[in-house]
């Protein structure tokens, strides 16, 4: 097998932090690098920490996704603005998260899955963000075909 190419490495970093979300129907994980391709952080979706959620929480997707932290969110809160050089995530930052990355100076962002509910794309293009889907890198615990 041949070295992994950087956006490689880090969407396998995010597909590694995924597995750690308590979500059952959306697992999202992310991977900040910095300016020399190592490791800021790795962070997933979920709820707050110290936050114990009662049994039928997670019954009711509708219901509870206003309380869940979105795995770029929770990045951001891993570095200072500057610091990272790029973020991949295992799904297309939604407009809100596309916009906190944007703020943060992030120049690049890889994804795996396309999320049609975002404005990522448009946002990309006008602030000159590198939004990159990257589909072929190493995976534990899912199929290879997305």
């Amino acid at each position: 097998m041949s070295r992994l190419s950087i956006p490689q490495y880090a969407m396998a970093l995010a597909h590694v932090a995924s597995l750690r979300s308590e979500d059952p129907y959306r697992k999202v994980g992310a991977a900040a690098l910095d300016f020399d391709n190592r490791v800021i952080g790795t962070a997933y979706n979920g709820l707050a920490p110290g936050y114990v959620a009662p049994p039928d929480f997670w019954d009711d997707r509708e219901a509870r996704q206003k309380f869940m932290l979105h795995a770029e969110v929770n990045l951001c809160s891993l570095f200072r603005r500057g610091e990272a050089k790029l973020v991949a995530t295992t799904t297309m930052p939604c407009t809100a998260c596309m916009q906190t990355l944007c703020a943060y100076g992030i120049k690049e962002i890889y994804f795996l899955e396309i999320y049609h509910v975002s404005d990522a794309p448009e946002i990309a293009e006008l602030y000159g963000v590198k939004l990159q889907q990257v589909t072929d890198f190493p995976r534990i615990g899912i199929p290879d075909e997305i």
